[in-house]
C-alpha cells in the first residue's frame, strides 16, 4: 500500500488553524505602485490573470479587492501571450482603455471573457517606469458563453477539451506529479474520465492503480472520499472490476472509522466511537458519504457501508430548509448561501440518493451563492469552487447558465492559465490560504464536463430534482445579491419596510435572516404585522416572523409565539422558542411549556434530539441565565436530566449553566445525572464536550463530594485537543478540594511527571508549575476535610 508521508499530512493540518469566516487579521496600506510603493511585506497572495500568461498582485481588504485600482505583474510565463509585452514590475491600471473603477479583479476577468468572445485582443493600460501606454495581448478566440453554459456552449467545450489535453500532458511529463495532493490528483483523474475520451484511458488506469493502493496515516478522512469517487466512477464507467478490492478496503476503513453518531473529523474515530481533536467536520464528511454511495452503486454491498451512509445522511439531512451545512455538528450556517461548498456537496449526495427535496434545496442554495459569498471560505475557497457547479447543475441548464453569467464566467476565465490548466486562486486576502498551490484543473474541468454525462458525477444518472426555468433561476441568483464581507448591511438597509416583510417570506433562510436583522435596525416596525405573519399559510413567512419578532423584543408577540410552540413543524417550534428567549422577561410565561418540550428528548421524527439541543440553548443560555427562582423544580429537574443525555457536548454544557444556582440540598437529586455526564462524555460536539464535565467537577468540588476526585485526571486528558482551556479550571477543582484531595496525590505526582515529559512541555509549563505548588500545599496540609459521598 502507498503510505502518505507525515509532511504531506501536515499540509492539510493547516486546516486546523486558518479561518476565513471573519475578516483577516490586521490591515495594510493600499500601495500606489506609480509612486514607488512596494508590495507590503507578508502580502504574498497574487493572482493568475487568465490566459495572458501572467500573475499579478492587487490590494485586498476585508475579503474583497474593491479598494484596489492597480495590478502589479509578479510573473510572466515564457512563450505566453504576455511574453515580451509585459514584464515583472509593470503595473496594470485599466482594461479596454478605461481605468479600473470598482474591482480590478472582476474587471480584468470580465475583460478576458469579452476578448475571448470577440477578436482575442485584450487591451491593457500599463504603467512602466513613469510612463503609461496601451498594451494589446492576443488571446485565443473561444466564443461566448451560452445562456445555459456549460450546456450547448462551444466555449465551454473548447475549454474542457484544451484543459484535458493540458492536464494529460502534465500527468505524463511532470516527474513530480505523483507528489500531487491526493484530492487534486483524484479530481484530475475523474475529470479525464468524465471526458469519455478513450485516449486518456491509459493515464486514468495508472491513476486508478495508485488509488487502489492508497492509504493515509493521517487526515485519511479528507482524502478517502475523493479516492473512492475515482475508483467507483472508473468501475462503473469501464466495467473493469479490478479496482473493487481497493475500493472495498478504503470504503470499509472509512465506514468503520465513522463516529458512532455518523460523523468524521480530521481523522477517523477513536475506539470509543468519538472523534479525535475538536470533532465533526462536514467538509470531509460529505464527500466521504458521496464516495460511499458511489462505492455502493459500483457494486459493493456491505452492511458497514449501508450503516455509515444512513448515519451520515441523518446528520446532513437536518439542515434542509434551515441554512447552510455548517463546519461541524453546529447550528445551521446562515451568513451565506453556502459554507465553502458543503451545500454543493450535499446537493450531489442527495441527488445520488434520489432524495429530491434535499437535493433541490441544497442545489438552490448553491445557485444563490456567488460573488463575495462564493469567493471566500474556511481555509480558503477550494471547496467552494470545486462543488459550485456540481451543486448548481442539479437544478438544470438555466441554473448553470445564470450562475456562470453572474459569477462563474469571469472567475473561471481569470483562473484559467494560458496553457488550459487551472490554478487555485484563493479568497481575496493578503496572505495565502491553507490550500495554496493546489492544482484545481480537475475541479474546474468537472464543471465544463457536465454536458458529456460520461460519469455519474457529471449526470450519467439523471437527477430527479425539478429543473428551473430561466426566470426562476434568475430570481434565485437575485437572492444571493446584496452582501459582501466588507458591506453586509447597506443593501438590505436601503429596502423599504414592505420589501423587507416580503423577504421575510423567502425560501432562503439567508434572505430571511438578513431581512430580520435589517428590520431590527429600523424604527417603528409594525409588530402587529409580524404577529399576523405567524398565521401565514407560507411556512417560510412564519420562520421569518419568528426571526424578526425575536429581534424586536416585543411583549405583545408573546401569546402568539406561545401558541406557535404547538405547531407540528419542529423548526417553527424552535424558532418560536428562540424568539421568546430573546424577548426576555415577558417570554418567561412560556418556560413551563418549553421545559416540557425539552424533557421529551429524541423521537422517531427527531432521532438526534435536535429540538432538545436548541431548546437547551434557549432555556439554560437565556431564560435561566440569571436565576431559577420561581421555576417549577420538578419540571426543571426532568429537563436537566434529559438535557444531560443529549448527544451534543455544547447542549450539555448549556444545561450546566444552572448548576451554581442550586443549594446543595436542592441539587442532591440531580447529582447522579451530573456525575453520569462527567463519566460519559457526549458522543458528539467534542469541542464543547469538556464544558459540562468540568462544570460538574466544579460542583462536586464545591460540595466536597469524593466521587469527583478520581475523575479530575481523566477530564484533564493531557493528550487531547483543548487542554489549554481545561487545565486552569481542573487545577482550580483540585485546589477546591484542598487537603481532601490527598487520596489522589499519587495520581497528581504522576500527572506532573507526564506534563514534564509532554511534547508540548514548554507551553504547558505554567500549568505544571501551578500543579507542583498545589501538590506541595496538599502534602503540607494538616486540615481535616470531610468528604460527602453520593452513596
Amino acid at each position: 500500500m502507498l503510505k502518505l508521508s507525515i509532511f504531506r499530512s501536515l499540509a492539510i493540518a493547516s486546516l486546523l488553524i486558518t479561518s476565513l469566516h471573519a475578516a483577516p487579521k490586521g490591515s495594510m496600506t493600499n500601495p500606489d505602485f506609480t509612486k514607488g510603493d512596494a508590495i507590503p511585506a507578508g502580502a504574498n497572495h497574487d493572482w493568475t490573470l487568465g490566459a495572458t500568461g501572467t500573475r499579478g498582485w492587487m490590494y485586498s481588504e476585508k475579503l474583497g479587492t474593491t479598494e484596489a485600482r492597480q495590478i502589479r505583474i509578479t510573473k510572466v510565463d515564457p512563450k505566453s501571450p504576455a511574453d515580451g509585452k509585459l514584464a515583472v514590475g509593470d503595473v496594470i491600471l485599466g482594461v479596454g482603455g478605461k481605468p479600473f473603477s470598482y474591482d480590478p479583479r472582476t474587471e480584468f476577468g470580465k475583460a478576458l471573457t469579452a476578448a475571448e468572445a470577440a477578436d482575442g485582443k485584450l487591451s491593457l493600460t500599463r504603467w512602466k517606469k513613469g510612463s503609461t501606454d496601451q498594451v494589446v495581448l492576443e488571446l485565443p478566440v473561444l466564443g461566448t458563453y451560452s445562456k445555459t453554459a456549460p450546456y450547448n456552449c462551444e466555449k465551454s467545450k473548447k475549454i474542457f477539451e484544451a484543459g484535458c489535453e493540458a492536464l494529460a500532458a502534465r500527468m505524463q511529463s511532470d516527474p513530480n506529479y505523483a507528489r500531487q495532493n491526493p484530492i487534486s490528483r483524484s479530481l484530475n483523474a475523474i475529470a479525464l474520465l468524465a471526458s469519455g475520451n478513450p485516449k486518456y484511458m491509459e493515464l486514468i488506469k495508472k491513476e486508478v492503480e495508485w488509488a487502489k493502493g492508497f492509504s493515509a496515516d493521517g487526515m485519511a478522512s479528507w482524502y478517502y472520499g475523493y479516492v473512492m469517487m475515482l475508483l467507483a466512477e472508473y468501475t462503473m464507467a469501464t466495467g473493469d472490476t479490478s479496482a473493487l478490492a481497493g475500493l472495498e478496503r478504503i470504503a470499509l476503513e472509512a465506514s468503520i472509522g465513522q463516529s458512532k453518531v455518523g460523523s468524521w473529523g480530521h481523522k477517523f474515530a477513536a475506539p470509543d466511537g468519538r472523534l479525535y481533536g475538536y470533532g465533526m467536520m462536514n467538509a470531509p464528511g460529505v464527500p466521504l458519504t458521496t464516495g460511499l454511495v458511489l462505492a455502493k452503486q459500483a457494486g459493493l454491498n456491505k452492511p458497514e457501508i449501508d450503516l455509515a451512509i444512513e448515519r451520515s445522511t441523518k446528520l446532513i439531512r437536518f439542515y434542509k430548509g434551515k441554512g447552510s451545512i455548517p463546519y461541524g455538528d453546529h447550528t445551521p450556517w446562515i451568513q451565506n448561501h453556502d459554507d465553502n461548498g458543503k451545500n454543493g456537496m450535499a446537493a450531489v449526495l442527495f441527488s445520488l440518493l434520489d432524495e429530491t427535496q434535499e437535493a433541490e434545496y441544497f442545489s438552490r442554495m448553491s445557485l444563490a451563492c456567488h460573488g463575495s459569498e462564493r469567493d471566500t471560505g474556511h481555509t480558503g475557497n477550494f471547496w467552494n469552487m470545486t462543488w459550485a457547479v456540481p451543486g448548481v447543475v442539479q437544478s438544470g441548464p438555466h441554473a448553470t447558465g445564470a450562475w456562470m453569467k453572474e459569477f462563474g464566467s469571469w472567475y473561471f476565465d481569470l483562473a484559467r492559465r494560458w496553457d488550459g490548466t487551472f490554478t487555485h486562486q484563493g479568497p481575496p486576502q493578503m496572505d495565502l490560504d491553507s490550500t495554496r498551490g493546489w492544482d484545481s484543473t480537475g475541479a474546474y474541468l468537472l464543471a465544463y464536463a457536465m454536458p458529456r454525462k460520461a460519469i455519474v458525477l457529471t449526470g450519467k444518472r439523471p437527477t430527479k430534482v425539478p429543473q428551473l426555468d430561466e426566470k426562476s433561476a434568475q430570481a434565485i441568483i437575485a437572492d444571493g445579491r446584496g452582501w459582501s464581507n466588507k458591506d453586509r448591511n447597506s443593501a438590505y438597509d436601503s429596502l423599504t419596510g414592505d420589501e423587507l416583510f416580503e423577504k421575510l417570506g423567502s425560501w432562503s433562510p439567508i434572505v430571511r435572516d438578513r431581512a430580520a436583522m435589517a428590520l431590527a435596525r429600523k424604527k417603528d416596525v409594525p409588530v402587529d404585522k409580524l404577529i399576523e405573519m405567524l398565521d401565514s399559510p407560507n411556512l417560510y413567512a412564519r420562520y421569518g416572523a419568528c426571526d424578526a419578532l425575536g429581534s424586536q423584543k416585543s411583549a405583545t408577540a408573546v401569546p402568539s409565539l406561545v401558541k406557535t410552540l404547538k405547531h407540528e413543524d419542529m423548526w417553527l417550534r424552535i424558532k418560536a422558542a428562540e424568539a421568546l428567549g430573546k424577548i426576555g422577561e415577558p417570554g418567561m410565561v412560556a418556560l413551563p411549556e418549553i421545559l416540557t418540550m425539552l424533557a421529551k428528548g429524541a423521537t422517531p421524527a427527531d432521532p438526534r434530539a435536535m429540538e432538545q439541543r436548541f431548546l437547551s440553548s434557549v432555556v439554560f443560555g437565556q431564560m435561566l441565565k440569571k436565576s431559577i427562582a420561581g421555576v417549577d423544580r420538578q419540571l426543571l429537574q426532568k429537563a436537566i436530566e434529559a438535557g444531560l443525555t443529549n448527544e451534543d457536548g455544547r447542549a450539555r454544557s448549556e444545561v450546566a449553566n444552572v448548576y451554581t444556582k442550586y443549594t446543595y440540598e436542592e441539587i442532591r437529586p440531580l447529582l447522579p445525572s451530573i456525575l453520569e455526564a462527567i463519566v460519559k462524555p457526549a458522543p458528539s460536539g467534542e469541542m464543547f464536550a469538556s464544558g459540562v464535565r468540568i462544570s460538574g467537577l466544579e460542583l462536586l468540588a464545591k460540595h466536597k463530594i469524593k466521587e469527583g476526585l478520581p475523575l479530575i485526571i481523566e477530564v484533564m486528558d493531557i493528550q487531547s485537543w483543548g487542554k489549554a482551556g481545561r487545565f486552569p479550571r481542573c487545577l482550580s477543582v483540585i485546589e477546591a478540594y484542598g487537603a481532601g484531595a490527598k487520596s489522589i496525590l499519587p495520581d497528581l505526582r504522576q500527572l506532573e511527571q507526564d506534563l514534564i515529559k509532554h511534547s508540548e512541555a514548554k507551553g504547558l509549563k505554567v500549568h505544571t508549575d501551578r500543579l507542583h505548588t498545589i501538590i506541595q500545599k496538599i502534602e503540607a496540609s494538616t486540615e481535616a476535610v470531610e468528604l460527602r459521598s453520593l452513596k
